[in-house]
């Protein structure tokens, strides 16, 4: 019913930027609780940041708040995670994720309904 695709992610520095992009179909992102997600080597999946359909308010992971922003772009059904001062710890599988209603829990994977493929995000340093 609703299609996650990621994109953007590649090879980059230490301290360079990456944008992700998510593009949703089935379904209007803005009927969509939404989220990233990331899972590195010999890691479980661990929660990146979220955005809700409602009020808009994100939340993001310790670990990248201040370095990365959450958006969504409703008139072409895009969710984005800009990612400045990028650090090894960063690299991991990237995905998306949307709840068909609220994501509660919005920091637990089992919170979310679909998922995408992922894309690869590696930082050298």
């Amino acid at each position: 019913q609703v299609t996650l695709v990621e994109s953007g992610g590649g090879l980059v520095q230490a301290g360079g930027s990456l944008r992700l992009s998510c593009a949703t179909s089935g379904r209007t992102s803005s009927s969509l609780d939404m989220g990233w997600f990331r899972q590195a080597p010999g890691k479980e999946r661990e929660f990146v940041a979220t955005i809700k359909k409602w009020t808009g308010s994100t939340g993001y992971a310790e670990s990248v708040k201040g370095r990365f922003t959450i958006n969504k772009d409703n008139a072409n059904n895009t969710m984005y995670l800009q990612m400045n001062s990028l650090r090894p710890e960063d690299t991991g599988v990237y995905y998306c994720a949307a709840c068909i209603a609220f994501c509660i829990g919005g920091d637990r994977p089992n919170a979310y309904d679909y998922w995408g493929q992922g894309t690869q995000v590696t930082v050298s340093s």
